[in-house]
């Protein structure tokens, strides 16, 4: 090698005594070169400060090392707005991808447009990852053609056999039972929920499935007077909590599909002069950090978003290299506070 010319991985290979594949190899972490071999390589590199060149690395395998995270509109007043727990991923996606020798794009995507084209096909990344779809029916064709077209995709949500795509999500079924569970055991015995658990989203359903699983095995009884649906914005938890007060049920108890809802519902209850938790106990679901912020804070049902976060680019990264990936459900946890 001539003076102050650049290091190549054939240097590597002559003085380390093997073939260039196997530095290549042994310098991406290649497990089929042995540790022995791999530790020399390692060493000559670090004495001739030899860096890998990543964009060349990644042309011969066809690979950008890059990949996409994709937030959804949701078709909502507010249609710009982004759930503070999907915000709350990102930086643990950020670092699980810094850690797996990823790049990671990041984009607010309309359903008006062609995004399912924008990425892996123009190869501006390797797979892509999606959050905040918000109603499942709504972008249901757009994964459908994902799958058509063999694109690497995971998706946070519920996990469900008919699922399309790679799913990861939290085991919302669970978490609302959980929920049922604490406020029965606190005395609660008329229990609202708050949210639309159709098919359209998947997740208030499991939530509410679990709520009123709870409420049969305690043998209480499930009104379907007390269910308002409402979406995950302050507003519309605001809203819900009116139209439920206005109907003039009693109830002691609310659960809200999410923390925004639940948000939104102690403004209504405050401005009814009904008092929380005295009067009526409420529960939220995610955790957001305005949820410890509320007067009184909110008892909530949290989903792991850092373990997610995790999860979801490992899940990505095995369909990229051909490895078996399974569905994954995550254990939420209650997080009491004052509110129940």
């Amino acid at each position: 090698m001539a003076v102050n010319e650049k290091p190549t991985s054939f240097d590597i290979a002559t003085l380390a005594g093997v073939s260039q594949p196997t530095v290549s190899r042994a310098l991406r972490g290649d497990r089929t070169v042995s540790e022995a071999t791999r530790k020399r390589i390692e060493a000559i590199a670090r004495q001739l400060n030899y860096t890998v060149d990543k964009n060349a690395s990644s042309l011969r395998r066809g690979k950008s090392n890059t990949l996409a995270l994709l937030f959804f509109e949701d078709l909502l007043p507010d249609e710009s707005y982004i759930n503070p727990f999907f915000l709350s991923m990102l930086g643990p996606i950020l670092q699980t991808c810094a850690k797996r020798g990823y790049d990671l794009l990041t984009s607010f995507q309309q359903l008006s447009t062609d995004w399912h084209v924008d990425y892996e096909d123009s190869r501006k990344a390797d797979g892509i990852i999606l959050l905040g779809y918000g109603d499942y029916e709504s972008y249901r064709a757009r994964l459908e053609q994902l799958v058509a077209q063999g694109t690497h995709f995971v998706r946070w949500g519920s996990v469900d056999p008919n699922a399309l795509g790679m799913t990861i999500g939290c085991d919302n079924r669970r978490g609302g039972r959980e929920a049922g569970q604490h406020l029965i055991e606190r005395g609660r015995r008329t229990i609202a929920f708050l949210g639309d658990a159709s098919s359209r989203y998947p997740e208030f359903r499991d939530r509410y499935a679990g709520l009123t699983e709870a409420m049969r095995e305690a043998g209480l009884l499930v009104d379907i007077g007390l269910h308002v649906d409402a979406l995950s914005t302050e507003q519309s938890g605001h809203e819900a909590a009116s139209r439920l007060i206005a109907r003039g049920l009693p109830f002691d108890a609310i659960f809200a599909g999410s923390d925004l809802i639940a948000i939104g519902a102690m403004r209504a209850l405050d401005e009814a002069g009904m008092r929380v938790p005295q009067d009526v106990a409420l529960i939220g679901f995610d955790d957001i950090p305005a949820a410890s912020l509320t007067r009184p804070p909110l008892t909530t049902v949290a989903q792991d978003y850092l373990r997610a976060g995790e999860v979801l680019v490992d899940a990505l990264i095995g369909q990229i290299d051909r490895k078996p990936v399974e569905p994954t459900l995550l254990a939420p946890r209650l997080v009491t506070r004052m509110t129940a």
